[in-house]
């Protein structure tokens, strides 16, 4: 801490306790975490190479799908590698502003919220409207709802991280987390959060729980869909995988509306340890394999860029076919 006139002083730096309240000793916690990240950088360039490398998936939800896993990419790299040195070292400090750019581009996930909207979105369009899908996902489109979904992101994040840099830390500069993340500062501010957390509360109805509804929305059209389906298998097959996209999205808007919209309702504790841990760990670890990897055109095209064996067949099952009342494939609705 530096001094300051009277006898206040103002933190220039804060101290991440990490996970302190797990009885694991910190170099089982270094080969998990760093097994979690290799697991979550090794699928998502996987997804981005197949997807730049295979023409058949040059399609509307692969270029999507190609932006959320490098936003998982992102998203990870912010919080994992600073958290891998400090299981390995004593020294677990970070500076205000390092902390500050932390949480800026924490809040940068904003964008795979949008994303996932769209996605749901664009499933439903194909859906719905399968004759005129092809004309209003265009190129054009695609990029703006792309663009769109950053800016809103980037203007939120930037925001909150602005309204944040104006409080005065005077106090401790203990942070019970893993990372820099709002519960935790607004303890520790010597300043009113009063405002923050009615940013906080707008931003997160308006990045989580609007989009949240749309998606639900669109599932609710994809069930419908299902039910039209002849074959039982079939049936149990589209469940099953909608059933795994819906887990994974309500994990991950489920721990951001967790976090955000009880502020001022409940004390920063232990349990928002493993909140974190959900949300920037296991989301994006997760996603690889529930949206793309399952996937029989993903699967076949990644086993060609690996072996090397040739372009890989068309598959019976592969693509987004239009529903006609005959066996639909839903191997890769959002």
């Amino acid at each position: 801490m530096d001094g300051a006139s009277g006898n206040d002083s103002v933190v220039t730096e804060f101290v991440l306790l990490g996970l302190k309240e797990t009885p694991a000793p910190q170099p089982m916690l270094f080969v998990i975490f760093l097994l979690a990240y290799a697991a979550t950088l090794g699928g998502n360039f996987s997804i981005l190479a197949v997807i730049l490398t295979e023409p058949k998936l040059d399609t509307p939800m692969y270029f999507f799908l190609g932006n959320l896993s490098l936003l998982d990419v992102r998203y990870i790299s912010v919080i994992i590698p600073a958290m891998l040195r400090h299981f390995m070292s004593h020294n677990r400090d970070i500076p205000y502003r390092a902390c500050l750019l932390q949480l800026f581009f924490h809040l940068l996930a904003g964008v795979d919220c949008f994303l996932l909207t769209v996605m749901a979105y664009d499933r439903y369009l194909a859906i719905r409207q399968p004759l005129t899908y092809s004309t209003r996902v265009s190129w054009g489109i695609q990029q703006a709802l792309v663009g769109v979904s950053c800016l809103f992101s980037f203007t939120n994040a930037l925001t909150q991280t602005v309204a944040l840099s104006t409080h005065q830390f005077c106090g401790p500069n203990m942070i019970n987390h893993f990372y820099c993340d709002f519960p935790q500062l607004f303890q520790l501010s010597c300043s009113s959060t009063q405002l923050n957390e009615q940013l906080l509360f707008v931003a997160a109805a308006f990045v989580g729980v609007a989009p949240l509804v749309l998606i639900t929305v669109s599932r609710a059209h994809v069930v419908a869909a299902v039910l039209r389906i002849r074959y039982a298998e079939g049936r149990r097959k589209a469940f099953s995988t909608c059933g795994s996209h819906l887990a994974v999205v309500g994990m991950f808007y489920g721990t951001g509306v967790f976090s955000y919209m009880r502020l001022g309702l409940a004390k920063a504790s232990d349990k928002d340890e493993g909140i974190g841990i959900l949300n920037t760990v296991i989301s994006p670890m997760l996603n690889p394999l529930i949206y793309s990897l399952r996937n029989p055109d993903v699967q076949g095209a990644l086993q060609w860029l690996l072996k090397g064996d040739g372009p890989p067949s068309e598959s019976p099952s592969s693509g987004l076919k239009e529903y006609h009342g005959s066996t639909y494939c839903f191997q890769e609705v959002l």
